[in-house]
């Protein structure tokens, strides 16, 4: 029996070429979702021009036959919209208006005709309520993406001999089958499957004691060149902070990607300002123009508003953590960082008013091409896939992208740790030569001894 898929609106609405993803599967959309998506088709951001693609799919689809009856899909599929089961009994105290009761509604009717339904929806309060009336529910992943904890890190764990070791410090080389990975499972050591650009943290076989960091190229494992480095007196104080400036201080034509995910407290932020802003002003190559960043809290679909104010002015609230961060940069002294706030932020004032720094809207990042800029998108998990690939496709010529983000603390509907665009763009960009990824993990927390022990214990 071919299996039925209710499509709700949200799931549209994330992709709207969802309809056609359900191989031979037969594709009900009730006409509710319809309505809802007509709501939408006026709006200017990303949600709009969905509702319109979605409009002309299925009036594409409409020419090829009858959508009450069901239209012919290229994958053996059906698809048709439904319109009927007004009178399927459901619980009383469920107001039937609501459009989401109604796609219960229809899903229910189905079943009890016989169909093995399913219903897709991202709204996690609808799979429960369909769920207490036994429809089957899932969610909906355009892009496919693993469990979190299966996702990819941009670091390893390895093994070598003593003797080897020695030699990649004298050498400063390491093949790979000069290394090991033991396996819980089979209880054994083989060679590791690396991609290129992964960190590795290798320990001898022989003493607990001795280990070497270092990345692999695609081909051979060679040291960090940048681990030690202290960009504004900040110091990297784990491992994982790094491998985080590794990836930071790496030239733009090397590495003009760079993914960090972790907890709150790991310095994601602060170590890609402190590095920016070293390139820019103590380096001073002319290698990047300025520093821009940008925070998905103003979203793509976002206008930020009519009110009086330069958009930087209106988008400050959203950008209080980047300030935080700079007034630890232009300080290092912690005794005697806020003894004059003023002239403390003058300092940071300075370097808006010179366009050392400069923050944006992401959604005027559309259409951009931007040059030899060190972007900062902070907050990444915040993105839809298709928001990231649109910023991602607007780096030009010598400009250094960060995408920085914990995938554990979402805010946006409908996106989780599998649906955002951090973790998709990690999944989809590692082995990439031009990508360097690493997520930081709970005790490389640094931000204080409650923070790194309320991400253990919270």
């Amino acid at each position: 029996m071919k299996k039925t898929y209710v499509l709700d609106t949200n799931v549209i609405l994330y992709s709207p070429r969802s309809i056609l993803c359900f191989d031979d599967g037969n594709v009900v959309i009730p006409e509710v979702v319809l309505e809802e998506l007509d709501s939408f088709k006026k709006n200017t951001g990303e949600l709009g021009a969905n509702a319109r693609i979605a409009a002309r799919l299925i009036d594409g689809l409409r020419k090829k036959g009858n959508l009450s009856k069901g239209v012919e899909l290229s994958n053996g599929g059906k698809l048709r919209v439904e319109m009927n089961h007004y009178d399927t009994i459901m619980p009383p105290a469920w107001d039937k208006a609501k459009p989401d009761n109604r796609i219960i509604q229809v899903c229910k009717a189905l079943k009890e005709n016989g169909e093995d339904v399913f219903l897709i929806t991202k709204d996690i309060f609808e799979r429960i309520k369909a769920d207490t009336v036994g429809i089957n529910v899932d969610d909906y992943y355009e892009k496919v993406v693993p469990e979190y904890d299966d996702q990819y890190t941009g670091r390893a764990e390895v093994y070598a001999s003593s003797d080897k070791i020695d030699n990649f410090y004298k050498n400063r080389i390491l093949n790979l089958e000069d290394l090991s990975v033991y396996s819980e499972e089979t209880q054994e050591y083989s060679t590791p499957y690396l991609y290129a650009n992964q960190f590795l943290i290798i320990h001898s076989l022989q003493n607990q004691k001795k280990t070497a960091l270092g990345k692999y190229d695609g081909d051979k494992v060679i040291p960090l060149l940048y681990k030690d480095m202290i960009p504004l007196g900040i110091s990297p104080r784990n491992v994982g902070q790094k491998f985080m400036l590794e990836a930071l201080f790496s030239n733009a034509d090397k590495a003009p990607l760079v993914i960090v995910k972790g907890p709150a407290g790991t310095a994601k932020t602060l170590f890609s300002l402190a590095v920016g802003l070293h390139k820019i002003l103590e380096e001073d190559s002319g290698q990047y123009r300025r520093i821009l960043v940008c925070r998905p809290n103003v979203t793509m679909d976002e206008e930020i508003g009519y009110l009086p104010g330069t958009e930087e002015e209106k988008i400050a609230p959203f950008m209080r953590p980047v300030f935080d961060n700079l007034e630890i940069l232009i300080d290092s002294d912690e005794k005697e960082r806020y003894k004059n706030e003023k002239e403390l932020n003058d300092k940071i004032r300075e370097l808006f008013d010179r366009r050392i720094i400069t923050t944006e809207a992401v959604a005027f990042l559309r259409g951009r091409s931007i040059v030899k800029n060190w972007v900062i998108i902070d907050e990444a998990q915040n993105l839809s896939p298709k928001q990231v690939k649109a910023i991602v496709t607007r780096v030009g010529e010598g400009t250094k992208l960060i995408l920085i983000g914990d995938p554990e603390q979402i805010d946006q509907p409908f996106l989780d740790y599998r649906s955002n665009g951090l973790c998709y763009a990690s999944e989809k960009m590692k082995g990439s030569k031009l990508c360097y990824q690493v997520t930081l993990k709970y005790d490389e927390c640094e931000r204080s001894p409650l923070a790194h022990e309320a991400s253990k214990r919270l």
